[in-house]
């Protein structure tokens, strides 16, 4: 359900507890996942204190595992103001009320420090009563050494929840040193196990994957209420844990039923009431978070043109925007080792399709499922020169439990729009506009290159998910949207040059090629407002077939609209006024 973020995390140096705090509110607020961050008092003053847990309000950090902390290995010039975590327990209940959730640490052994096993236990109720929620123990041996102690907890008093920490075994060095850290002795059989095995990494591995399995199938059969495992970075172990106890896929897939909305809504409260996007970025969704961080309001639908200081510049979104983890080699090898022709750039949009590679620079994560049904009429798209990045089926009334384009939970009726958007040629582009403006209101669509060039027939915002829900009014949760198209192409467009054309020499063919896609192709969006009977794919058989003709003359003028076309400027100036 949660993560944890040690206090220090990267390093245990002076000014560390930034770099937990960065990680931690990146894993919250961009990749969605709720964070438990330690934090440690004894080293810090009061004031210092109340700086750090303002600063985990405002990022949206709502949960604390509040700590002593070990001895610092940089000495303080000051004696410590906290000694004890329950110090820190008491001045975020007094500071901030019900705010933070707090945890703390329990002991099943004797504490180090502690004058006693009893002793242990009677500072734990006194965290407890200060404030905390629930306990997450230290390591333990066995199930039964686990239970004892739980059972003294609930006969000093302590009613609150009590979860199980887990150190599975990974090697033999750093089973020796948290061992000594904690001041526990092994148990006989486990030193017994070990020994033998211990300069045979695999094998301590495999015995440690067994140990915990058996120790935590032990645990739930007791009641325990969840399973806390200290992986260590080290994820390999614990992942094999969770198979082998059944719950294999309760991290990596999220059900489709039990997405509360097509996109995933990161864990903070300042996105509680967000419950509109554009769906341009469907595909890239830490990069509309990162853009997005600091917004308190989600206004529905009107997110700024580009040149809005709410977006930075794109360089403040490196992390994301750019996909800085592959090197120049693994872009050559996802996407061309050569791009001698524009036709060869449009191949890796075809393997991706077919599943050949994982990969492209507009989508962080492989196919959906809903991109099963129309996959095929995509490849013929993408090998006729139009390049998707992005696309939905329509939806007529599909149940809302439904595995492929079902969110909102049970009981509903989803609908979507077909939706379809690309990269294109000006010469394929002056082809497609005639054929899309014969079906006047039926299809809507958008087309820009780099410069801001924008051949359009609509400047309205529509809605193309939506579903009813019984007791609730429609949600209509993804939108296009004009203003906010303005401000994606600039990432798409910037993703050519960041993602892709860097992977070759600046004088090779292939980087002036992708640099001429770049320079002067257009992004389109389309959307077929018939989601009764309509066929997206049907209208560009047609443009297929006009390609075929290839007769200029059979093609109406296209009309350019720029950021300075009066409907473009007005929409613009009401979205900087409502900011």
């Amino acid at each position: 359900m949660f993560i944890d973020i040690t206090w220090g995390a990267g390093g245990a140096r002076p000014g560390a507890h930034n770099i937990s705090l960065e990680i931690a509110a990146t894993a919250q607020n961009i990749s969605c996942i709720d964070t438990n961050l330690h934090l440690t008092c004894n080293t810090s003053s009061r004031a210092e204190l109340i700086d750090i847990l303002n600063e985990c309000k405002r990022v949206g950090i709502r949960n604390i595992l509040a700590l002593r902390g070990d001895p610092p290995k940089y000495e303080p010039e000051r004696a410590p103001e906290f000694n004890y975590a329950v110090d820190l327990v008491k001045l975020m209940r007094e500071e901030y009320g019900d705010w933070f959730g707090i945890s703390v640490a329990g002991y099943p052994y004797k504490h180090p420090d502690a004058e006693s096993y009893a002793a242990g236990i009677e500072h734990l109720k006194a965290k407890v009563d200060a404030g905390s929620d629930f306990i997450i123990s230290q390591l333990f041996f066995t199930a039964k050494d686990f239970f004892d102690w739980e059972k003294d907890c609930r006969t000093a008093g302590i009613t609150c929840p009590i979860i199980p920490g887990i150190l599975p075994i990974q090697g033999y060095d750093s089973l020796r040193n948290m061992s000594k850290m904690c001041s526990l002795e092994l148990p006989p059989e486990i030193v017994a196990a070990v020994e033998p095995i211990k300069h045979d990494d695999a094998a301590i591995k495999e015995f440690g994957i067994e140990y915990a399995t058996k120790l935590c199938r032990e645990l739930l059969a007791g009641g325990v209420p969840g399973l806390h495992f200290y992986t260590l970075n080290r994820e390999v172990v614990t992942e094999k844990i969770l198979e082998n106890l059944g719950f294999g896929t309760v991290w990596s897939h999220q059900k489709s039923d039990e997405r509360a909305l097509p996109w995933k809504k990161p864990a903070t409260d300042k996105r509680l009431k967000e419950d509109v996007r554009p769906i341009f970025w469907a595909n890239r969704h830490k990069t509309y978070l990162a853009r997005t961080a600091d917004w308190d309001d989600f206004p529905n639908g009107r997110w700024g043109d580009s040149r809005s200081p709410a977006f930075g510049e794109l360089t403040d979104y490196h992390l994301f925007l750019h996909q800085k983890t592959l090197k120049p080699a693994e872009c050559r090898h996802l996407w061309g080792e050569q791009i001698l022709d524009p036709r060869d750039a449009g191949k890796a949009f075809v393997k991706f399709l077919n599943g050949d590679i994982n990969r492209l620079p507009w989508n962080d994560t492989e196919l959906n499922l809903e991109t099963g049904p129309i996959k095929d009429f995509l490849i013929k798209l993408n090998e006729s020169g139009f390049w998707t990045i992005n696309s939905q089926p329509r939806v007529n009334g599909a149940d809302s439990s439904d595995s492929a384009v079902g969110w909102g939970g049970k009981g509903g009726i989803v609908y979507q729009k077909a939706y379809v958007e690309f990269f294109t040629s000006p010469e394929l582009l002056k082809i497609l506009i005639p054929v899309l403006n014969r079906f006047g209101t039926r299809l809507n669509y958008q087309a820009v290159n780099k410069n801001s060039v924008c051949y359009s027939n609509t400047d309205s915002t529509i809605a193309v998910t939506w579903g009813v829900f019984p007791g609730r009014e429609i949600l209509q949760p993804t939108i296009v949207d004009p203003a906010a198209f303005f401000v994606w192409k600039d990432e798409a467009f910037a993703l050519w040059t960041a993602a892709w054309a860097h992977a070759y020499p600046h004088d090779s063919v292939s980087y002036k090629n992708i640099m001429n896609i770049h320079d002067n192709y257009f992004l389109v969006n389309v959307v077929d407002n018939d989601f009764v009977k309509g066929d997206i794919f049907q209208v560009f058989d047609q443009v297929l077939e006009e390609v075929k003709k290839g007769d200029p003359a059979a093609f109406s003028p296209i009309r350019p609209m720029s950021p300075s076309d009066p409907v473009i400027l007005s929409m613009q100036n009401q979205v900087l006024n409502s900011e």
